[in-house]
């Protein structure tokens, strides 16, 4: 998922330095949520990895 919003990223890059301001906006959203969707994944499974102990 981390790779996925860096790809979204580098497209929001590359569109803004070309001039494409919408698909730098709508790619740029993407990457934010995509990055939040995976710290919240993250923290969940640290949360849940530590509590499990067999």
């Amino acid at each position: 998922m981390l790779s996925w919003a860096l790809t979204f990223l580098v497209i929001a890059l590359i569109a803004a330095v070309l001039g494409f301001g919408g698909v730098a906006g709508t790619s740029m959203s993407i990457a934010q949520v995509l990055f939040f969707v995976f710290i919240v994944l993250f923290v969940i499974s640290l949360l849940f990895g530590r509590s499990v102990r067999v």
